[in-house]
């Protein structure tokens, strides 16, 4: 992961070597790559000179020696000061895709998380998970769906729906580390292609096993996606409308459920529950490929091109014998001898402990804590919703259409909610307290709509008490995530995202789907199970209250990046800079 915070000492010199080269004349050596121009009113540090004669094959004395170092040597002089001039950047103008924007990235980002959550829809609807074999009267019934086909009690109906997170769980901190040495664009793309695999996996499998082993791979395609993209959103999206953007791109989490249900429902019953995932599979095959074509991005708070010429850095703390520390290229490892540098186990113990340093500050966060011990309660409550919501429906008021009911309620309350959520939180002016006040206000009055809903033993009173806390619990989606991102400086808000992720998950939504299917195997009824799973609303509503009051601190524009080398410090500014753009015209 990140570089040590020694690196600072380095004082705006960062000198890439070649260990174990000879020396060669300087007349004849290729001339070094030119220096940056110094900012204004800095003076320019000189380059290193190299040694006018060499050293006898054989026996060479050790100040000869760090003077033959010094001859391979390329001295970088960056502007490592907050606020460096932006002309100076690798983020600059020059380096934009001409074609790219940062809307078209909202747009494709919104695409694929609404693909990611169709998926979570289809498999919960009752034309893909069907219903189970079912004997009265001497008479059997084969049963539908994925439970009809390999027998599933309604446990293990529920540990299907939960699969994914095995993957998500394992794979999310690897992404958000690897952020730090690879670009967080390719890896988005290797993940979008591991989940491809994996729906289609799901609809070639024979038997419980084999389906909830592909399900834990579309958990780890997943998981590339879900720690990186919302900063990419954040970094580019105007000042003004950051949490409005926030918005539209969670917006595609309820409208991906619901277009599930309505998805899964249509092609489950007039084709297959395998063509629906095999459906899944093919629409995501275009930003696969875009993945990987496409000029990758930067994220703010990470270089990647102050080396690109030299390969990726793998390893940014390699010290010489005197004490002196480089940073060694990747391409250039195995042109060097094995003991200038950490082996990879070494490397990846390296990473393990950093990873480790960034999971104590992150956890040391109080702001960061209590957000996500709401967003787990509120995700509890959600994730079962949305799996057993269907079947209750129809269990409880007989619907015909369970699938489309809930899955048009949904997408409407989803779409206004999450909208309406970011709107009003960046007419209030977007803080973390004021996020924290509408977190714990919209979710208080939420659940009191949500539990009188359940209540009603009309069809014509659940309805709109459900719509309307559905349109109220939704709107929590955008400032929650909006805390996550900017309670943290920014090299730790990919490991923030993934770490509320994976929290919300196998403490909220992966327990909820099999305990409540648990509960109502134990109860059978379907009307006490959901108003006992709607009370757990108000324990988000206690937790995001009691934020109010905790001390916070916006942490977006911090300009010291420790987790970096000192060279890449400077490179603060997203590739997609139209903010300024924006900034210009208010």
């Amino acid at each position: 992961m990140g570089g040590s915070p020694d690196a600072a000492q380095d004082a705006q010199r960062v000198v890439v070597v070649v260990a174990g080269s000879p020396v060669v004349d300087p007349d004849s050596a290729p001339p070094p790559p030119p220096l940056a121009p110094p900012a204004e009113g800095k003076p320019e540090l000189p380059a290193v000179e190299p040694k006018q004669e060499a050293a006898a094959a054989g026996e060479v004395e050790p100040a000869e020696a760090k003077q033959g170092v010094q001859a391979m040597a390329v001295t970088v002089v960056r502007d490592v000061e907050a606020g460096a001039d932006p002309s100076s950047s690798n983020g600059g103008a020059a380096e934009k895709p001409s074609w790219f924007t940062p809307k078209r990235l909202l747009v494709m980002f919104c695409i694929i998380n609404m693909l990611n959550y169709v998926d979570r829809g289809a498999i919960a609807s009752n034309g893909v998970n069907g219903s189970q074999k079912n004997c009265s009267g001497g008479t059997c019934s084969s049963g539908s769906g994925i439970q009809g086909d390999f027998n599933l009690n309604n446990f293990e109906d529920g540990v299907l729906s939960s699969a994914f997170m095995v993957g998500l769980l394992v794979a999310s901190p690897i992404f958000a580390s690897l952020a730090k040495i690879h670009n967080p664009f390719r890896l988005i793309g290797v993940g979008l292609l591991v989940w491809t695999i994996a729906t289609a996996g799901c609809g070639c499998s024979f038997d419980f096993w084999s389906i909830t082993i592909c399900r834990m791979l579309v958990g780890v395609g997943e998981a590339s996606f879900i720690s990186l993209a919302a900063p990419f959103i954040d970094d580019n999206a105007p000042p003004a409308q950051k949490t409005a953007w926030l918005a539209m791109f969670y917006m595609c989490i309820p409208t991906g459920i619901a277009l599930g249900y309505v998805y899964g429902g249509l092609v489950g019953n007039s084709l297959h529950w395998r063509a629906a995932f095999w459906g899944e599979s093919v629409l995501m095959v275009p930003f696969v490929i875009l993945g990987f074509v496409i000029k990758p991005l930067e994220l703010k708070g990470f270089a990647y091109n102050t080396t690109k010429e030299y390969g990726t850095v793998l390893n940014p703390e390699v010290q010489d014998n005197s004490g002196q520390k480089h940073l060694i290229p990747a391409d250039l490892e195995e042109k060097l001898p094995q003991n200038s540098f950490s082996s990879f186990g070494k490397r990846v113990m390296t990473e393990i402990r950093h990873f480790g340093k960034d999971m104590k500050e992150l956890l040391q966060e109080k702001v960061w804590v209590i957000n996500v011990l709401g967003y787990i309660s509120y995700n509890f409550v959600i994730g079962a919703y949305s799996y057993w919501g269907p079947k209750a429906g129809q269990d409880i008021y007989h619907m015909a259409t369970a699938d489309l009911m809930f899955g048009g309620i949904t997408i409407v309350c989803g779409i206004f909610g999450t909208l309406a959520g970011g709107l009003i939180l960046d007419k209030i002016e977007s803080t973390i307290s004021n996020a924290f006040k509408l977190l714990s206000g919209a979710t208080f009055l939420g659940v009191i709509f949500c539990f009188g809903a359940f209540c009603f033993k009309s069809l014509y009173g659940f309805i709109p008490f459900f719509s309307i806390g559905e349109l109220l619990v939704f709107a929590t989606q955008a400032p929650v995530n909006y805390v996550c991102l900017h309670c943290v400086k920014p090299s730790l808000r990919p490991l923030s995202m993934a770490m509320s992720t994976v929290s919300i998950h196998i403490f909220g939504d992966v327990p909820s789907s099999p305990l409540v299917g648990l509960l109502q195997d134990k109860i059978h009824n379907w009307r006490s199970t959901a108003l006992m799973l709607t009370s757990i609303l108000f324990i988000a509503a206690i937790f995001w209250f009691i934020g109010i009051f905790v001390r916070s601190v916006d942490r977006f524009d911090e300009p010291s990046e420790h987790g970096l080398p000192a060279a890449d410090r400077s490179n603060l500014r997203p590739l997609l800079d139209e903010n300024d753009e924006a900034r210009a015209s208010e």
